[in-house]
């Protein structure tokens, strides 16, 4: 606000410096001084005519006539006592009074139409934005007030305006709309923020959470392909799983939508609240499947790390299972994140590789389990695995990490 009264009082001077300016030029009142000039030009041109006449013999008495040019020069004189009873006006005696009703009218217009506390409410909701923000970044900014996510808005927008490469306030803003279920404006803004930092992890969660919900399949077949790549980057988020087990439901994809949410509650485990809302979203997505539903045979695995085992931050865990004779192509598989050991894996017929072999068609049958270190599937040089006993389907699996390629 202190801008606003310093760039108002500028301009409040401005005018009425303009307004004094005739003031400030304004000369004396010299009409009477005017008039004795041009009077006295005038009879001094007359006596210059009454000579040439009185030379051409047009002018008989020169003298009178010269008499009555002084008459009419003394009446023209105006009464000295009546100049000095006059009352001179002085320009400041208009000037101040004109300057104080500019000064009043200016700020009693503002304060009737210049809408002033909705500047000072948009001033301290501006410089409320840290506060806000912090509260929108953490999951429990959902629960962030109406009037709270208005405010956090209009802070945000007018931030952006001055600060346009702000990938985080960009992130913020598609958030917001995301909550208010303002499709367009968080696609609009999420683009900006992952022009900006497209190797940013939330950042590309959050364009591929907007895309998701759009309309265009385009934007869906993008938002499928950001996510995939976070899957691929070991990026453990629920919210990944979630947003593509919500797609693969709105696509009828049950089976996909299945696995993911499986994933979620192995990462979540049986203890977290929301286990069983996952379980009723599987039972319901295996009611739609009818006939061809998941089977609910699977197989548990627990997992354990000799001592030697030397871990590696990207590693991931791949974990297959195969035919009781060994076969090389497993018949299930899966790959998670590091995560911590001793763990445990389940595997289902989500897991099948092929889709007219299930997992639940087995009667034995053992598993392998690998710490891949690049990346590659395909390349196993220096990997640590273990593998199972031969067991029957339905049993628990125990595999210890022991042996490296």
């Amino acid at each position: 606000m202190t801008l606003f009264w310093i760039a108002s009082a500028i301009l409040i001077l401005l005018s009425l410096i303009l307004m004094g300016i005739p003031f400030i030029r304004r000369k004396n009142n010299i009409d009477d001084v005017l008039r004795d000039e041009l009077n006295k030009a005038l009879y001094k041109d007359r006596l210059s005519e009454l000579a040439e006449e009185t030379q051409e013999g047009l002018v008989d008495d020169q003298q009178e006539l010269v008499d009555d040019l002084k008459q009419s020069l003394l009446d023209d004189v105006p009464d000295q006592n009546a100049v000095r009873g006059s009352v001179a006006i002085s320009p400041m005696t208009i000037l101040l009074p004109s300057m104080v009703f500019i000064i009043a009218l200016s700020y009693a217009m503002y304060f009737k139409f210049g809408a002033s506390a909705k500047v000072e409410d948009w001033q301290q909701v501006s410089a409320n934005l840290p506060a806000l923000s912090k509260k929108l970044l953490v999951p429990e900014g959902a629960a962030l007030s109406d009037d709270e996510m208005r405010d956090l808005t209009l802070a945000l927008r007018t931030r952006l305006h001055y600060h346009p490469d702000d990938s985080t306030g960009w992130l913020l803003l598609g958030r917001i709309a995301l909550a208010n279920r303002d499709v367009v404006t968080a696609i609009g803004a999420m683009k900006k923020a992952y022009a900006m930092k497209s190797d940013d992890a939330d950042i590309k969660l959050g364009y591929a959470q907007a895309l998701i919900l759009s309309q265009d399949e385009l934007d869906q077949t993008l938002a499928r392909r950001i996510l995939g790549q976070l899957v691929q980057n070991d990026y453990v988020d629920l919210r990944v799983f979630s947003l593509l087990a919500f797609d693969a439901y709105e696509r009828e994809d049950y089976t996909a939508a299945i696995r993911y949410w499986k994933v979620m509650q192995r990462m979540i485990g049986p203890e977290d609240s929301r286990y069983q809302m996952l379980t009723r979203s599987i039972d319901n997505a295996q009611e739609q499947l009818g006939d061809s539903a998941v089977s609910n045979t699977s197989v548990s695995v627990s997992i354990s790390l000799s001592e030697k085992v030397k871990l590696y931050q990207d590693s991931a865990l791949i974990v297959s299972v195969h035919t009781a004779d060994g076969s090389p192509m497993p018949v299930a598989a899966a790959r998670y994140p590091l995560g911590s050991f001793p763990q445990t894996v389940v595997l289902d017929d989500t897991n099948s590789m092929l889709q007219d072999r299930k997992l639940s068609s087995l009667e034995s049958l053992m598993v392998r389990v690998r710490l891949d270190s690049d990346g590659n599937v395909a390349t196993k040089q220096g990997d640590w695995f273990g593998e199972s006993e031969v067991v029957k389907i339905g049993q628990p699996v125990t595999v210890s990490i022991n042996k490296q390629y």
